[in-house]
């Protein structure tokens, strides 16, 4: 656990170490209106360790809160695990556009289909064999009433492009009557889908 809560003004633009190994640099953190949601940062990966510790080399990754041991004098700041425990951490992550998530940076956010209308928001993950395979969504009203579906769906990882992360959302490669098509949509949704 960390020594102190560091603000992550305080923390953004440090570059992080392990020891002597420097994994990367604190590029931000999620905007979420509850900042007790925010368990993790986000960090430039440095590609040799991305190389070394990732099963597939990912440039931005999360950085868990809990992980930061103190600030050095120098400004860097020191991680109170190893470079194993931090792998571990990267192995349960969420990849969307090259890009690793935890999965508590992807709860809440909007879910909108290639055309800006939004769809619901995430509540959940779907996860099978250690691997998250989707999101469990809850829909808005209006996208019930339009396309005929349940208070909650999944929607496969493979369905969304790409992240904002300003505005907090994450958005569909396609228009959503597309996304209905999918047959992994059609899969991820069957009552025999096999989950954890």
């Amino acid at each position: 656990m960390a020594d102190k809560e560091y603000n992550i003004q305080e923390l953004v633009h440090r570059d992080v170490y392990v020891n002597d190994k420097k994994v990367g640099t604190i590029v931000g953190e999620r905007h979420h209106p509850n900042e007790a949601r925010v368990q993790s940062m986000r960090i430039q990966v440095e590609s040799d360790v991305a190389d070394e510790y990732m099963r597939k080399p990912a440039e931005l990754a999360p950085l868990p809160k809990e992980l930061v041991h103190s600030i050095q004098t120098d400004g860097t700041v020191k991680l109170s695990k190893s470079m194993r425990e931090l792998q571990r951490r990267w192995r349960n992550t969420i990849r969307i556009d090259e890009k690793l998530y935890a999965p508590d940076e992807m709860l809440d956010r909007a879910v909108l289909d290639n055309q800006g209308r939004e769809v619901g928001v995430i509540t959940g993950m779907v996860k099978v064999k250690r691997t998250y395979k989707g999101f469990i969504v809850k829909t808005r009203l209006h996208a019930q009433k339009q396309y005929g579906i349940d208070e909650n769906i999944r929607i496969p990882l493979t369905a969304f492009s790409r992240t904002r992360e300003r505005l907090d959302e994450i958005v569909l490669s396609r228009t959503f009557d597309r996304v209905l098509q999918l047959p992994s949509y059609i899969a991820i949704n069957d009552s025999n889908f096999d989950e954890e």
